[in-house]
């Protein structure tokens, strides 16, 4: 173990996601564990730079681990894009005598984490949050099977109205870039159709498959729409074009919003956050660095952050071969 690591910082960035507070009472607890102090950073990167700390014991993140969003708070911070606002962060973080920093949250937070050990050799260790599910090195990120979860609770909702009024229903969640909330929401709750970023499937496709759920006997279809898809410019554009050419449907859109981002964290974002914490505060204490924590085939592993950001989580194809054939 690396006996100069005596203080752990701990801070949460980006969009709040299900199961960062279970990340940061692990944090914490593993700390207190191995007799090391904690710091906890309020508002993600501002906080660095505004020196907003304060210290935490292990019964200072009691009765957290059930709810979403973050205790610490996030906020975005533009100075921390500026070398010299990275400057400032890291004296805070000198004068507070942190030796190590644990960062919860997605690309551009895992990106900062990064800079902050490349241009001042400060030890850092990333944990994925993100209800996206869009980053190298892990099967799972915290929050994204809540999400989902969320999603397709929703989507069962839907449905009831749906069939009681034999109309169509154009669900769009989030997922600007990668639509993995989509495809396994959408899976799950047994969609008719699910438009993507990664497959522009055309609206030429989209009609006819919703043509053939009509004829097939079908009263009602729920389509979910990634927000990024490019089939049409947005959700209530494709609403637009289908009631101009099947106007056999009657038209519906409901956009999820935020409400899947909020909501008690599953048992699985849970415990799959309490185990990268404690991966994350060891591996720092083993003189580690400039990783993040991430799960493979159940296993804890360690992905360099560099890799970690280098892209998006490709589709999985056969998901959406499975889509394919259970929405005939």
């Amino acid at each position: 173990m690396n006996q100069s690591i005596k203080r752990i910082g701990v801070l949460t960035s980006g969009g709040d996601s299900p199961g960062m507070n279970a990340a940061i009472r692990s944090v914490v607890r593993t700390s207190a564990f191995h007799g090391l102090e904690c710091t906890a950073v309020y508002r993600g990167y501002q906080g660095l730079i505004d020196g907003d700390f304060e210290e935490f014991n292990a019964r200072s993140v009691n009765n957290i681990i059930h709810k979403g969003g973050t205790i610490l708070k996030s906020a975005r911070c533009e100075d921390f894009r500026t070398l010299e606002g990275r400057k400032k962060a890291y004296d805070n973080i000198q004068k507070a005598g942190m030796d190590a920093l644990v960062v919860i949250g997605g690309n551009g937070s895992l990106t900062g984490a990064q800079k902050l050990n490349e241009e001042f050799g400060f030890p850092v260790m990333g944990i994925p949050g993100t209800i996206d599910n869009d980053i190298l090195g892990t099967d799972y990120t915290i929050g994204f099977d809540t999400a989902i979860n969320t999603v397709v609770e929703a989507i069962d909702k839907i449905r009831d109205t749906a069939s009681s009024h034999n109309r169509l229903f154009f669900v769009e969640v989030m997922g600007r870039d990668v639509g993995l909330v989509a495809l396994n929401s959408g899976v799950g709750a047994g969609a008719e159709e699910i438009l993507i970023p990664e497959q522009n499937l055309g609206l030429d496709r989209m009609l006819e498959s919703l043509k053939h759920s009509k004829e097939s006997g079908k009263s009602s279809s729920i389509v979910v729409v990634a927000e990024g898809d490019k089939t049409g410019k947005n959700v209530f554009e494709l609403k637009e074009y289908v009631e101009k050419h099947l106007p056999i449907y009657d038209v519906r859109v409901s956009v999820l919003g935020h409400i899947q981002r909020g909501g008690s964290p599953t048992c699985f974002d849970r415990v799959l956050a309490s185990r990268m914490g404690v991966m994350a505060v060891e591996s720092l204490m083993e003189g580690k660095t400039n990783y993040m924590i991430g799960v493979e085939n159940n296993k804890m592993v360690l992905t360099p952050i560099d890799y970690a950001i280098s892209g998006l989580t490709p589709i999985d194809e056969e998901l959406v071969r499975v889509s394919d054939i259970m929405s005939f």
